[in-house]
This record gives C-alpha cells, sequence and structure tokens, in this order.
C-alpha cells in the first residue's frame, strides 16, 4: 500500500512549494505530521471543482493542508469554514491559508467539533462540500451531522477509512481506530440518504454523494 502511494504522489502529484511549506510549518510548530497525502490533497482540489462546490465545510484543519486543497477547488468565488478543536492549530492553518492568498475566504470556528456543527445547523448553515479528518471515535457522529447540513446532491469526504490497509487484512496488526473505520465504511455504505465509494487513495477516502430525497 505504501508503495503504491510513493508511486501514485510521484507520478500525479509533484512537489509543490506551498504545501511543502505547510508540512514544514507543521513539524516546526511540533504538531503531527498526518496531513493529507499529496494525490489525496488532489484528489480533494479535483472534486470541489468538478462538482462546482463553493460553500465547503471542513472538520479537522490541523495545520492547513487539505484547507488549502479544498479552497483551490473553488478559486476566487467559494468559502471554506473550518472546525478545528485546538486554536493554536486554526491559528497556524488561517496563516498558511493566507499565505496561500485564501486568507479571506476562509473561517476557522474552534471547541469540539459537535458544538459547532449544532451550531451550525442552528443558524441554518448549509454546504455543498464536507471533509471529515478529526477523530476517528466520532466519524458516524460528523456524518450525520454533515448530512443534516447537506444541501441536495452534496459530496462529503471522509479520510483515513483504511486504516493503514488493516481494515482488509485481518492478519496485520490493528490499529487503535481500526474497527471504528470498519464500522464507519459499513454505516457509509449502507446509510439510506448517502450514495457511496471508497477510494483507496493515501490512507483510504470514502465519497459520498448525499441523495436529493
Amino acid at each position: 500500500m505504501k508503495s503504491i502511494n510513493e508511486y501514485i504522489d510521484a507520478v500525479f502529484a509533484p512537489s509543490d512549494e506551498i504545501l511543502e511549506q505547510v508540512l514544514s510549518s507543521i513539524q516546526e510548530n511540533g504538531m503531527r505530521n498526518i496531513s493529507v497525502s499529496p494525490s489525496s490533497g488532489k484528489l480533494l482540489t479535483m472534486l470541489v471543482s468538478l462538482t462546482h462546490s463553493k460553500n465547503v465545510l471542513e472538520i479537522g484543519a490541523l495545520g492547513g493542508y487539505s484547507g488549502i486543497c479544498l479552497a483551490r477547488g473553488f478559486g476566487a468565488g467559494g468559502h471554506l469554514t473550518s472546525l478545528e478543536l485546538k486554536e493554536p492549530f486554526a491559528e497556524l492553518a488561517k496563516h498558511n491559508l493566507t499565505l496561500a492568498g485564501f486568507g479571506d475566504q476562509v473561517t476557522y470556528k474552534t471547541g469540539p467539533a459537535l458544538d459547532n456543527l449544532a451550531a451550525l445547523k442552528a443558524d441554518g448553515k448549509t454546504f455543498d462540500f464536507f471533509f471529515i479528518d478529526a477523530d476517528k471515535g466520532n466519524y458516524e457522529n460528523y456524518l450525520n451531522a454533515c448530512v443534516e447540513l447537506a444541501e441536495p446532491g452534496a459530496v462529503i469526504v471522509a479520510d483515513n477509512v483504511l486504516a493503514g490497509g488493516t481494515v482488509a487484512d485481518p492478519a496485520a496488526t490493528e490499529k487503535r481506530y481500526t474497527e471504528q473505520m470498519k464500522t464507519f465504511n459499513e454505516t457509509v455504505a449502507q446509510h439510506p440518504r448517502l450514495e457511496s465509494v471508497l477510494l483507496p487513495i493515501g490512507d483510504g477516502m470514502t465519497v459520498s454523494r448525499v441523495k436529493n430525497s
């Protein structure tokens, strides 16, 4: 799996100076290097662009890597709302989005994501694209909240759903969230309001479309 992803990144996602700077800033600030892979980031950009999404919600900002990829998809005409638990992470992400030219097109909301999701629903907000990349134990809760905030036909993407390949390899040493991802994947696949597929890129991404009815 690692060699395949390295091949995909090398061929389809060559070095990107801005994103490399983001990765350096994450390391310099003592944060875990758990951003999406280069090819996963490119996929996010393409999905936002292909779906003409303009109002994007991200759960989990870290240092802004995925935020830049999402913003590149909507260009000058869209807006990113990013939910991040930790204030320092949101500040770094905002800094990096600003350097990338999207500082005026992103709003960060800090604190527990479920609280912020509930507040967004209470305010009547809706979105046409979602990206989930946060604490795995709440993935199903995040998914349900996104469905409630979704415009008809909206796209919901969730990262790390392969858990390093352990969801599919009974001989592999499970990660702490392997069982959670197995359950999440089954939930996504069987969700009555979603049409979904799992793409084995990076650490795996589920891509779902919210049905119109």
